[in-house]
This record gives C-alpha cells, sequence and structure tokens, in this order.
C-alpha cells in the first residue's frame, strides 16, 4: 500500500506538463493586454498634445491676420503645413506626417490626422484617438 502512495519514479506526468503551459499562456495573454492597453494610451496622450498645439497655433494664425482664421478645411490644411507647422510632429503608431486635409475625422486604421471646424469666432479641431475622439475648442 505503501509503494502506492510514493511513487519512485521521477519525473512530470503530461497532466502537470499541460497544467503549467495552460498557466504560463494565461500569465503572457494577461501581460500583453496591460501593455498594449498602456501602449495605445501614451500614443493617445501625445496626440492630445499635438491636438493642444494645433489649437495654438490657430490661435498664433488669428493673431497674425487679424483675428481671422483659415476660412475652411483646405485655408486649414494650407496653414498647417506652411508656416504654421508642428515641428516633428508625426503620428506616434505609423511615424507618418499628421493629416491636415481630410474632411471628417480620420479613421484610427490610418494615419491620424486633424479636422478643422470654425463656428463664428469659436475654432474647433477634432482627431480620432486609439481610444475615442478628441475635440477642442478655443472657447
Amino acid at each position: 500500500m505503501r509503494d502506492l502512495l510514493f511513487k519512485k519514479e521521477k519525473g512530470f506526468t503530461l497532466i502537470e506538463i499541460v497544467l503549467v503551459l495552460a498557466i504560463a499562456g494565461l500569465i503572457m495573454v494577461i501581460v500583453f493586454l496591460a501593455v498594449s492597453g498602456a501602449q495605445k494610451s501614451r500614443r493617445d496622450t501625445q496626440r492630445k498634445d499635438d491636438n493642444a498645439r494645433v489649437l495654438a497655433q490657430m490661435e498664433q494664425y488669428a493673431s497674425n491676420n487679424s483675428g481671422s482664421y483659415p476660412a475652411n478645411q483646405a485655408a486649414f490644411a494650407t496653414a498647417m503645413t506652411g508656416t504654421y507647422a508642428l515641428a516633428n510632429a508625426n503620428d506616434p503608431l505609423s511615424g507618418t506626417a499628421y493629416n491636415y486635409s481630410t474632411a471628417q475625422v480620420p479613421s484610427t486604421s490610418l494615419s491620424a490626422g486633424f479636422t478643422y471646424t470654425l463656428t463664428g469666432r469659436t475654432v474647433t479641431i477634432c482627431m480620432n484617438l486609439e481610444q475615442g475622439t478628441q475635440c477642442l475648442s478655443n472657447n
């Protein structure tokens, strides 16, 4: 009876090995999801900062143009790729320059970009983030 309770063979059973691999796999998935979320959050933080810089550039544009903002999306795109371009402003995911010429907030699957809305004296600049959309106004 005692020999049945205490086996003399050394090594692991197949069930023990499968259980260890399953636990290791689960831990890897949890770590991957945590790191992925943190990376998205970091990139979104950079995009939010860039969005605030674009709004500040529009204020600078207005102060240099008798208080007038660009009249439409095309003028906004021209201003932002000319004198008022952000230095070293690239989308953190794709590494490409921001797009200023789209008529709508760009898809997160593409290079990020900005849209521009002018309502009276209120400028609104929007962009897609990996975790939602952000719009800033100069109110």
